[in-house]
């Protein structure tokens, strides 16, 4: 979890830096890396690639898009670490669409974390004066999206093979970015601006995989609250790298945002046990 934190934290480092790049480029880029790694796969092990249930894959595909997109869009207005944080609150709106299309129940104790997360959304927004509103509200929004992807992979089930469900996600985002890129495309300055943009891809895969593998060898409660490290890896570049100014407020949202889902992770996993 830790490499996986760390390469999602180089990820959003490289987006950060890629500050003249349109958004819709820096999904483009992010996603066609990844699909020469994902088909690679693929085909190494002799998986069909279109999957059983394409037309659910291809839903899952544009809500991961539309969530990806609007979190880089964000990033253009608020720093990365704030992005991040806000981009976390995706389980708690899962948690919700699970109430209406799963016909779960959410517990007393997690409507309380839940509450706590997004009181820290409140002091972000009404106490921190720095923070732009049109940005908080673009990064809100894809993880209200982030949230649906969870609820349609939960419906996915273990009928497809992860890697074809993301390479379903890279191929539409590849195609998506590409066509909205036409009308917004941004020259790359330099071989260093090359080299990062194509290495979004490659940063945001192994930190699939590696989340993926640390989720196999430990149990849940070991392992979530570990992934909540990119926040802190993620604004700590931003001070020191970019010189991203963080409030004393902007520092207690993103601390009682993080709380809230560490407890929910924790509670859910006692529950469990």
């Amino acid at each position: 979890m830790l490499i996986s934190t760390l390469s999602f934290a180089c990820m959003n480092s490289v987006v950060r830096y890629l500050v003249n790049i349109s958004a819709y480029q820096i999904v483009f880029f992010r996603s066609i890396s990844s699909l020469f790694l994902t088909v690679g796969f693929l085909y190494k092990n002799k998986i069909p690639m279109l999957g059983n249930n394409k037309k659910i894959l291809i839903l899952r595909g544009f809500v991961g898009v539309i969530s990806m997109t609007l979190f880089f869009m964000a990033t253009k207005y608020i720093p990365i670490g704030t992005a991040v944080s806000l981009r976390y609150l995706a389980p708690i709106f899962a948690a919700v669409f699970s109430i209406f299309l799963l016909k779960e129940k959410i517990k007393f104790w997690q409507w309380i974390f839940f509450l706590l997360a997004f009181s820290g959304v409140l002091v972000l927004k009404g106490l921190d004066r720095e923070l732009n509103s049109y940005g908080l509200l673009l990064a809100v929004i894809s993880a209200v999206f982030s949230g649906l992807v969870y609820i349609i992979i939960s419906k996915i089930g273990k009928r497809e093979h992860p890697v074809v469900v993301v390479n379903y996600f890279m191929c539409i985002a590849t195609l998506v970015g590409g066509i909205l890129s036409i009308n917004n495309w941004v020259n790359p300055e330099g071989w260093l601006e090359w080299l990062l943009i194509c290495s979004l891809g490659v940063f945001g895969y192994f930190g699939q995989v590696y989340m993926t593998k640390a989720f196999q060898v430990a149990s849940t409660n070991q392992v979530a609250p570990l992934k909540y490290l990119e926040v802190i890896f993620t604004v700590l570049v931003g001070l020191f790298l970019f010189g991203e100014i963080y409030t004393l407020w902007s520092i207690l949202g993103m601390f009682m945002i993080i709380l809230g889902l560490i407890l929910n992770v924790w509670y859910k996993s006692n529950r469990l046990n």
